[in-house]
């Protein structure tokens, strides 16, 4: 039977996408909640998941093509073949011989050469004295691959990643998920050559294939995206819920049943030990988790915002039509010409950056008792990311054309999606965009980001009655928020400030003029 593969819904104030990768191709085996390809919006990177196990059939929409919500992009054949080199004859036929072979290898593997290698916390940035242990990939005794990720090292801003230096075996620990370290620290050792041996001591291919399996494959490979959102969401690693899809990979269904079972365990458990308490109804259980570093960072910023500023909001609408319909008429050749997607972004950033120019107390920052005009525009982009929201830098956007604009922005997002963005592209920033109507605001107060003296909300596009010459229109309306500091910023000069955005996007040939 087979499966449609839709591109999922869109945000209100996103009218299509683009197909950015596919991780598969036609004839390839997939499973259940395996990433099957990358769409993107103007802001947000969208994965598209495998519904069931199976074979990718065909696809239908090939990378760079524009899709729009619930269009299908490809097919799966449930429970399909592989392609041929799934399964080659001659596989089955030498098996015993390849047992015999395997078995001598990994004799030879468990020798190895007996170096001891250490696995080192990186250089950090200047500005980072310290960083912590997030997550270790692999435990002690498991084998490794050179270049493997080993463990995610968490600073303020940024994920680095440590990677094995050898193949080998990760022989010990040093330092614990929550550990506190320095450059440069000693956290593991690997000892090259050597492989883990089976937990259970069995040599059937079974066992073999398994612990293979789960040496081998990183926390992507066991769970897909939606699954491992799942696991986030309750504090599991995937490694604590028994699969049962295919090679032992965890399903949502496993996830769930994991999470019932438990939640049935402690409330026999509180039933035994508080039989004399009153019954209460619903599950009232509750976990405590430190917060990441990042999300410390994020809360002492936004602290020292509502106390270190005298922040005031301003508000204004745009009507959005000349440049849906100007976007509408030129995406196409847009795209052909530039190889990107025409998004709203662009011009968000390009009227801000006329408007920073002609207001510029707008673009300064308050340092002491002096005020620092910045004669350069780099813009930072608030993007969501699943450690929490991130604010890269855009630099120098008044050399950039909208197409410029638009690269750099994607490039950003999905850097800030797989957890690339480098300390470079966090530091710095005059002015902040954020753009909540992506995921559904329609209005809002966005909090300033030090030491920057304002920053720009964007909302949902949505329809709504006005009045043009005194007739009643329906036209696509969208908010605007500016947050500012008045110790800097001045009543005229913000609602200059924003009157300027909105004349510059309700007539966007000004844009382009420099008028």
């Amino acid at each position: 039977m087979a499966i449609d593969i839709k591109v999922p819904q869109l945000p209100e104030s996103v009218a299509d996408a683009t197909i950015a990768t596919w991780h598969v191709k036609p004839g390839d085996k997939v499973s259940r909640d395996q990433n099957l390809v990358d769409i993107e919006t103007d802001k947000v990177v969208l994965e598209v998941v495998a519904e069931a196990d199976g074979v990718l059939g065909e696809i239908t929409a090939e990378e760079g093509t524009t899709v729009t919500a619930e269009e299908v992009i490809g097919k799966i054949e449930e429970g399909g073949g592989g392609s041929a080199s799934d399964d080659k004859p001659e596989d089955k036929d030498s098996g015993d011989d390849k047992q015999d072979k395997k078995e001598n290898s990994e004799k030879s593997d468990k020798k190895g050469s007996g170096e001891k290698m250490e696995v080192k916390v990186p250089q950090l940035p200047e500005s980072v004295s310290d960083a912590t242990i997030s997550t270790w990939h692999v435990k002690a005794g498991d084998s490794v691959k050179r270049d493997q990720n080993l463990v995610d090292i968490e600073t303020d801003k940024v994920v680095l990643e440590v990677v094995a230096p050898a193949d080998g075996l990760l022989a010990e620990i040093k330092h614990d998920e929550g550990d506190t370290v320095g450059a440069d620290d000693v956290i593991g050792i690997v000892e090259a050559g050597a492989s883990g041996g089976d937990s259970s001591g069995k040599s059937d291919s079974k066992s073999e294939s398994s612990s293979e399996s789960k040496d081998d494959s990183s926390d992507t490979e066991v769970a897909g995206p939606a699954v491992r959102r799942l696991l986030g969401e309750h504090g599991l690693k995937p490694s604590d819920v028994k699969g049962t899809g295919k090679s032992g990979r965890v399903t949502k269904e496993d996830v769930e049943k994991h999470v019932k079972g438990q939640s049935s365990a402690k409330s026999s458990d509180s039933g035994k030990k508080e039989s004399s308490q009153p019954a209460v109804a619903g599950d009232r259980d509750q976990k405590r988790v430190p917060m990441t570093r990042l999300r410390k960072r994020i809360a002492e910023r936004l602290l020292q915002a509502k106390n270190d500023t005298a922040m005031l909001t301003t508000f204004n609408e745009i009507n959005m039509k000349p440049i849906m319909d100007l976007r509408k008429k030129y995406k196409d050749v847009f795209e052909e010409t530039h190889g990107t997607r025409l998004g709203f972004m662009g011009f968000y950033v390009k009227a801000v950056t006329e408007a920073l120019k002609r207001f510029p107390d707008v673009n300064a920052s308050i340092d002491g008792d002096d005020i620092v005009y910045h004669n350069f525009f780099d813009i930072s982009i608030a993007v969501s990311t699943p450690r929490g929201l991130v604010t890269p830098v855009l630099r120098d956007t008044d050399r950039l054309s909208i197409a410029d604009m638009e690269n750099g922005i994607r490039d950003l997002a999905i850097k800030g999606r797989d957890g690339k963005l480098t300390m470079d592209e966090m530091q710095g920033g005059n002015f902040t965009i954020t753009n909540g109507g992506v995921f559904g605001s329609l209005l809002s107060t966005p909090i300033l980001n030090p030491p920057q003296s304002a920053i720009l909300g964007m909302h949902k596009i949505q329809d709504r009655a006005m009045v043009v010459d005194g007739k009643i229109e329906v036209l696509p309306m969208m908010y605007l928020a500016l947050s500012y500091d008045h110790r800097i910023i001045d009543g005229k000069q913000s609602v200059g400030f924003l009157v300027t955005v909105k004349e510059l996007l309700e007539d966007p040939q000004r844009l382009i003029l420099d008028i």
